[in-house]
């Protein structure tokens, strides 16, 4: 007789543009089987439960329907997406203190619920409001993820590939450091097809001498971008994170740029912050700490030092409950 398999449960807390977008990606995609949506608007979370569940003719079936935090007790990932929107003139960092404090609110009741799954943060500032979750949950490192660099670094796949005309499935790239204005591209290492996307630039001056910096500054600014012209950005981190989830739930052993706690990787500790890391069906399995040149060790340790101040400040200032 074969094992019967327990269905993959999730359980999205924030049925906003990014919440919603995910939950879309995941009925679009097949991941998943149950899927409950958590949201202080519930009518929201009930009517998004219907729509979506209207889309399960044309993909495959799923249990959808409006939760509540203690129906997290069985679930195998909680998705956070909630928390107040980055507004045109905001930096994600100065959205911590009050999403500090929502956070706190959505964490407590999730861990009392009996929670034993994974938690995946999407609610910015991501790296810090992952540290955050991981200290207010208690819970081992392997099993709090942020979603880190991986919409940034599939911004970056797309310059590149626009610039050397291949899909962008073909380039090799990571942005590192914060999910914001201090993260940066691995050029000793991005590539296409094993040529460095730097050579490749040197290859053909007609792209001219200063285009990293001008793909860099794209990528880095690319949610201003958006946010100027409509006001949120969902339909990629919504899709970057199904696909952190199907590497999740399909123990794909995958390697992705995540916001992971470090422990000596870049000779830092004490923070959640983007870089390559391998997950599986138990979470974190292993941090890939990239060989970076000189320059690129500094705009690392830069960017964490810029997190570690805010971070530092906000827990400071808002006083919430950790368990670590």
């Amino acid at each position: 007789m074969a094992r019967e398999e327990r269905p993959h449960k999730i359980i999205l807390v924030g049925d906003g543009a990014v919440g919603s977008s995910y939950a879309f990606a995941l009925i679009q995609q097949g991941i998943a089987q149950e899927l409950g949506i958590v949201d202080i608007i519930k009518n929201r979370t009930k009517g998004d439960a219907i729509d979506l569940a209207d889309a399960t003719p044309w993909t495959s079936p799923k249990n959808i329907y409006s939760a509540e935090y203690s129906d997290a007790k069985d679930a195998d990932l909680v998705v956070i997406s909630a928390g107040a929107p980055q507004k045109p003139g905001e930096t994600r960092l100065d959205l911590v203190n009050k999403n500090l404090k929502i956070l706190s609110s959505i964490v407590e009741p999730i861990v009392e619920s009996g929670f034993q799954g994974i938690f995946l943060v999407a609610a910015n500032p991501v790296d810090i409001l992952t540290h955050a979750t991981w200290r207010m949950s208690g819970f081992p490192k392997e099993r709090v993820i942020g979603s880190g660099t991986s919409l940034d670094s599939g911004r970056l796949q797309k310059v590149i590939a626009k610039m050397e005309k291949v899909d962008p499935r073909s380039v090799n790239a990571y942005m590192l450091g914060e999910h914001g204005d201090t993260e940066f591209p691995a050029w000793s290492y991005n590539n296409v097809g094993g040529v460095k996307v730097s050579d490749w630039v040197k290859a053909h001056p007609e792209v001219g001498a200063d285009k990293l910096e001008s793909i860099h500054k794209e990528v880095r600014d690319a949610a201003y971008t958006i946010i100027n012209l409509k006001g949120a950005t969902f339909y990629g981190i919504g899709t970057a994170l199904a696909r952190i989830t199907k590497a999740i739930l399909n123990d794909e052993h995958a390697v992705l740029p995540l916001s992971v706690e470090l422990d000596g990787e870049y000779g830092l500790h004490g923070l959640h912050i983007g870089t390559p890391a391998v997950v599986g069906r138990k979470g974190l399995e292993q941090i890939i700490e990239m060989p970076l040149s000189d320059e690129e060790k500094k705009l690392m340790t830069a960017s964490a030092d810029q997190l570690k101040k805010v971070m530092d400040k906000a827990f400071k200032e808002t006083d919430i409950k950790v368990r670590q």
